[in-house]
């Protein structure tokens, strides 16, 4: 028994030294593993501000990069808002010396009409001095007649306005043979300046050019097929063209709309493959797109090139050979402009050397003189000042770009060859149907040009014939005489200068016609 709680007491003792020893090695173990941590911590905390570090030095150096940027960009549309500044300094210069040349232009003609009104008021009192000694000369005629022919006053009244009047027309003639030998003497090149500037006439009416096509359809099932499912092909061509097509009920037919000639002509050439290959999708469309857009690449500079080599024009800039070809797809009036000033060209030149200037030079500014209207769709402005900034740009001399804008006669002249290639650019349009006209207009001309012509004494009939180029006069024989019929056709020809607008020239014909008629019975 004894041993027993010996036993016990030694397992109790050994028990509690056992609880002793593991409690002391836990806290020696948690101890360690604080230390552990601490140490641990502290590698994290020193990782952590490296890393604060590392970011607030790439946040520095993005700060500085996007600061570069923004110093960059702001440096170029500083850059960019100074060449807009220099090009609007460029136009208000332009405009001054514009507004002061025509400053000049009204300061002249103003002098000039104070000039001629002292001459007409000098003229008009000689006229009274002479209206004066007429009237005397008639009293003492009147007097000396009735006392001689025994006849009334009223006769002789008649008689002797009859012998004024006859003396008067030969004074008048002696007066224009003067003006004409005048004109004969004057020097050669202000001669040849006159006649350049008699041929010339200016056209000022307008007529929006065609801004549509239209492609025709073998069926109106293909109208779908264009569509395509849920519109991807018609947005694709219209995408890849630049084009609008107008698919509407009009049986076998669509529409393509555009202000720019060039894309219109791709886009139908381009539509009308399409059509005769029946391949209609995305891909097709705009792989046919691109080779059509090639294709009338090489057209316009062969266009151009050729237009050159059939003038003889040599030294031409190879972009003006190409926007000399893009005139082929552009028109006025339904006139082909490339056309019309190959015509210019040719008129021109044969007017150059029939006065004897230069030949070569009046051909070039015909070619070149609508040359704005390839791109006026496509930059601000009338398609005088484009024409005359392109041509300049590519190197044309200053006579060139005077003949361009000037040839609707808003810029004086300053050689002869710019009012020839004015006056080519009139005769090319006035051509009988080179132009068309609408209704309205062509019968307003025909009824004023009628109208003008019955408004002077003694006309019994007028016809306005030949598209109006053309008013034919028929007066009394009884109330008007052959050299009346003269007068009445010069001043019906200058009345409708004055109060007429109109392309081209207008032949006055007066007809004077007698006939007696009777019947042997």
């Amino acid at each position: 028994m004894s041993n027993t709680v010996i036993y016990i007491l030694i397992a109790i003792v050994v028990g509690i030294a056992s609880t002793i020893v593991f409690f002391t090695f836990y806290r020696i173990t948690l101890k360690s593993e604080r230390e552990s941590i601490k140490r641990e911590q502290e590698h994290l905390l020193e990782d952590a501000k490296r890393e604060v570090e590392s970011i607030k030095k790439e946040a520095v150096i993005a700060a500085k990069d996007q600061a570069y940027q923004a110093k960059i960009e702001a440096e170029r549309e500083i850059r960019e808002r100074t060449k807009e500044l220099n090009q609007l300094d460029r136009r208000v210069r332009q405009k001054e010396e514009q507004l002061d040349k025509k400053i000049d232009q009204l300061e002249k003609r103003d002098h000039e009409l104070n000039r001629k009104e002292k001459e007409y008021s000098g003229r008009e009192r000689s006229l009274i001095d002479k209206e004066n000694q007429y009237t005397q000369i008639i009293r003492e005629q009147t007097q000396v007649l009735e006392k001689i022919a025994g006849g009334t006053a009223e006769e002789a009244r008649k008689e002797l306005l009859r012998r004024v009047e006859e003396e008067s027309r030969f004074e008048a003639a002696k007066l224009a043979k003067k003006i004409e030998d005048e004109v004969r003497e004057s020097a050669e090149k202000k001669s040849k300046e006159i006649i350049s500037l008699a041929v010339q006439r200016y056209a000022s009416d307008y007529i929006a050019d065609a801004t549509v096509s239209a492609v025709s359809l073998p069926n109106d099932e293909m109208k779908g097929r264009i569509i395509g499912r849920e519109g991807r092909n018609i947005r694709t061509f219209e995408a890849a063209t630049g084009v609008d097509i107008v698919i509407d009920d009009t049986p076998e037919l669509v529409t393509l709309s555009a202000h720019d000639p060039v894309r219109r002509e791709i886009a139908r050439i381009a539509l009308e493959r399409l059509v005769n290959d029946g391949r209609i999708h995305p891909a097709r469309i705009e792989e046919l797109v691109e080779k059509v857009k090639k294709e009338i690449e090489i057209t316009i500079r062969e266009e151009g090139e050729k237009a050159v080599f059939d003038l003889g024009i040599s030294g031409i800039h190879p972009e003006l050979i190409k926007t000399i070809g893009r005139l082929k797809y552009r028109s006025s009036y339904g006139q082909n402009i490339l056309q019309h000033s190959k015509e210019v060209a040719y008129l021109a030149g044969m007017m150059a050397g029939e006065l004897g200037v230069d030949v070569k030079l009046a051909k070039r500014g015909g070619l070149l003189h609508d040359i704005g209207k390839a791109v006026d769709h496509e930059i601000e402005g009338s398609h005088q000042d484009i024409g005359a900034s392109i041509s300049k740009k590519y190197g044309e001399n200053d006579k060139v770009v005077n003949a361009i804008q000037a040839h609707h006669g808003e810029l004086d002249f300053t050689c002869v060859e710019s009012a020839l290639v004015a006056a080519g650019d009139a005769l090319s349009a006035a051509r009988p149907g080179v132009r068309r006209e609408s209704i309205e207009n062509y019968l307003k001309r025909l009824e004023k040009l009628e109208e003008l012509a019955m408004s002077f004494n003694g006309v019994e009939k007028c016809y306005a014939i030949q598209a109006g180029r053309e008013i034919r006069i028929i007066v009394k024989p009884d109330d008007m005489d052959d050299a009346m019929c003269a007068v009445v056709s010069k001043d019906l020809a200058r009345k409708i200068e004055s109060e007429m607008t109109y392309p081209g020239q207008i032949k006055v014909t007066v007809i004077r016609e007698a006939r007696y008629v009777d019947y042997a019975k």
